[in-house]
């Protein structure tokens, strides 16, 4: 199971156009996949008893287990703000990693899409999110996608012309060869052989 994560709270986005879009390409590649929407977490997450494994709100411990506990992957689409990725995604990690840590993170894998307007298609975003990532022990995948000028690539209906079409087609594809369990044993093989 493949969980995308759309990773900001502003409604009408096109980090979430993306994150769909993603969702139907792995759709019709037969892959099992669910949707995230940060918008949809309609519970103040910042407050004191966040910290406390006992006070966990259950609507997040419920998100916790269906969307990160139960999927192996995730690809989070995430925008550039304020030159990293969104305060609220940060906030949800750190809600969901005072209870079940291990079940949460550990041997997890990640991708990651990053979405700007300007040119650098969130690249220090990913940068700042792959650090938290792999401090957590979430593999995350090496190739990265910027979407740049995503206001300019995406028509009005939230579909991408034919060059990020072609990117994202690609980024897809190389993140199911990344999630296959073949990669890793091919590449452990691989290493011992050295």
């Amino acid at each position: 199971m493949i969980t995308i994560i759309s990773g900001t709270n502003r409604p009408k986005s096109r980090t979430l156009a993306i994150a769909e879009w993603c969702q139907k390409k792995l759709e019709n590649s037969g892959v099992e996949s669910q949707l995230l929407e940060l918008t949809k977490i309609n519970i103040p997450l910042l407050s004191a008893s966040m910290y406390e494994r006992d006070h966990q709100h259950p609507y997040i411990s419920a998100l916790q287990e269906k969307y990160l506990i139960q999927s192996d992957h995730w690809l989070i689409v995430s925008p550039e703000y304020n030159g990293s990725f969104p305060g609220v995604l940060k906030l949800f990690i750190d809600a969901v990693s005072v209870k079940q840590y291990k079940e949460t993170f550990s041997t997890k894998k990640a991708s990651l899409i990053g979405v700007a307007s300007g040119r650098a298609g969130n690249f220090r975003g990913m940068e700042h999110l792959t650090g938290i990532l792999n401090y957590l022990n979430v593999v995350v995948m090496p190739n990265r996608l910027p979407v740049s000028s995503v206001d300019k690539v995406l028509d009005l209906n939230g579909q991408p012309d034919k060059i990020t079409l072609d990117a994202l087609n690609s980024f897809i594809d190389e993140m199911l060869v990344f999630n296959s369990p073949f990669n890793f044993i091919h590449r452990a093989n691989l290493s011992i052989s050295l």
